[in-house]
């Protein structure tokens, strides 16, 4: 199932963050920038913020009961942003991930929103896979920020 996040949410949300962020910075970053204690404080303030704004929109996919996947976007200088999309790990495979980024672009096409912007870091290609799989590619604007490849999507 996919919900619309709410507050009560928050503890499962960084959880769930912490832990998908974890297999990808692992060995690239050091532990305390993707699973420190003011990491993760910042990470619980963020998340409590997107749920809060009434121009964003978080997404929590369940199974069984268990937070297994969380998406967020919204529009940043006048282009919708895809700033999340996670997957417990114990859940990858199962097909949340494609429920998520669906009810995303869904959303966006209800929205009126004819292309979308999302940054991914260089060394999850997993994760970078998963998006050019699903028909994004690199922005011929931008295509790096810094540690992370820059996508885009046309929603058509």
């Amino acid at each position: 199932m996919i919900r619309t996040a709410t507050p009560v949410d928050i503890d499962a949300i960084v959880q769930l963050h912490t832990e998908a962020r974890a297999t990808y910075y692992r060995g690239h970053l050091p532990e305390e920038e993707y699973a420190g204690a003011a990491e993760v404080g910042r990470s619980r303030n963020g998340w409590a913020r997107a749920i809060d704004r009434p121009d964003a929109t978080v997404l929590c996919a369940e199974r069984d009961g268990t937070l297994a996947g969380i998406a967020a976007f919204a529009v940043r200088d006048g282009v919708m942003h895809l700033t999340q999309l996670h997957v417990s790990p114990s859940h990858w495979r199962t097909g949340i991930g494609t429920e998520l980024h669906t009810a995303c672009v869904d959303a966006w096409r209800q929205a009126g929103v004819d292309s979308a912007r999302l940054e991914v870091f260089v060394h999850n290609t997993r994760a970078q896979a998963f998006y050019t799989d699903r028909g994004w590619a690199p922005d011929p604007d931008h295509p790096r920020a810094g540690t992370h490849l820059v996508l885009r999507l046309t929603v058509s």
